[in-house]
């Protein structure tokens, strides 16, 4: 049988992608074969497809790092024909074919198995970005913070990782103060349970190594002067979680507040975090991320039109997520 996936390919360092038809001899090996429901575009798919970044390692490759579906064929113990799976991460559209396609082939150990809270098209819903935003949930916690220590702050809150941030904190009882370059988003921001809503310019250029407590700790997805900024006000015992670079890979700040306030500064990886990590973020998702609110923030398109939302998503055009139905 053959099947429709999205190839990227590379000449004269330029990427492009096109619409095929591959069979299952063309899969990579792996011990467990996906019918694929459905994938998403996140922001690492945006600088994979256009190559801002190097994230395609070889080529031709199916690009998407996320996807969900059912076990049509397993190996693999623990996972069984007719499991619902997804699987966030790990050599998708880097070293192994991707999401952007109705069948997929991977490592057993890759996978994670859907909360039965779930659709498929709510996982992918969810997919990286939600997956990410958890994490930093998680990290926010393991430092100590609870509702009661004060405001968070999330940037780029009107993207995949900043709204379910927003969605998961309220959910949680934090107040949540949400930053974005689009105001004209802030009853959506709102909606999904943000107290108030500020400007990212007050944050995106360069500022006082140290300033005046303002939150208790952060999600930042932007990096460079727009986290130096959110350290620099961040309150004594906080916790900062950084999981994004949309605008830039510096950290343009000083030593000054985490020697003065004992504020952490948590990595946030979503690539290669192990299986167990996934299973209590995904768990986590089912229990404090309220559905309803989830599914106002998605748009679903065919997966022919995936690439057009590849620059899109990096100039920050896209709001919320972006799921991809791949059969249709």
């Amino acid at each position: 049988m053959t099947f429709n996936a999205l190839l990227a390919t590379q000449a004269d360092n330029k990427i492009t992608t096109s619409l095929t038809k591959l069979s299952d001899a063309d899969l990579m090996p792996g011990d467990v074969t996906i019918a694929v429901d459905y994938s998403t575009i996140n922001y690492k798919d945006g600088l994979a497809m256009t190559g801002r970044l190097p994230i395609i390692q070889t080529f031709p490759l199916i690009p998407g790092i996320d996807f969900a579906g059912t076990v049509v064929e397993s190996s693999y113990s623990g996972i069984a024909v007719g499991d619902k799976v997804l699987q966030n991460g790990w050599a998708l559209s880097q070293t192994h074919h991707g999401g952007y396609a109705q069948r997929a082939r991977v490592r057993g150990e890759w996978l994670t198995k859907l909360p039965s809270a779930f659709t498929t098209r709510d996982a992918m819903a969810i997919g990286t970005a939600g997956y990410t935003a958890m994490l930093s949930v998680l990290a926010l916690e393991h430092g100590g913070l609870t509702p009661s220590s004060g405001d968070i702050i999330v940037t780029g809150a009107g993207g995949g990782v900043g709204s379910i941030a927003v969605a998961i904190l309220s959910n949680l009882g934090y107040r949540v103060i949400a930053s974005t370059g689009r105001l004209e988003e802030t009853d959506y921001l709102k909606s999904l349970g943000a107290s108030e809503v500020i400007d990212r310019a007050t944050l995106s250029n360069p500022g006082a190594p140290i300033a005046t407590e303002r939150w208790a700790g952060a999600v930042d997805s932007v990096g460079s002067h727009t986290i130096a900024n959110v350290i620099a006000q961040t309150k004594y015992l906080g916790v900062v979680a950084c999981c994004g670079l949309a605008q830039g890979l510096d950290l343009p700040g000083s030593m000054l507040p985490f020697i003065l306030r004992n504020i952490t500064l948590a990595g946030i990886d979503s690539v290669n975090a192990p299986s167990k990590m996934r299973d209590l973020a995904w768990s986590r998702l089912a229990r404090d991320l309220d559905v309803g609110k989830l599914r106002t923030t998605v748009k679903e398109i065919p997966l022919a039109d995936t690439p057009n939302y590849a620059q899109a998503i990096l100039d920050g055009k896209v709001r919320g997520r972006t799921v991809v139905n791949v059969n249709a």
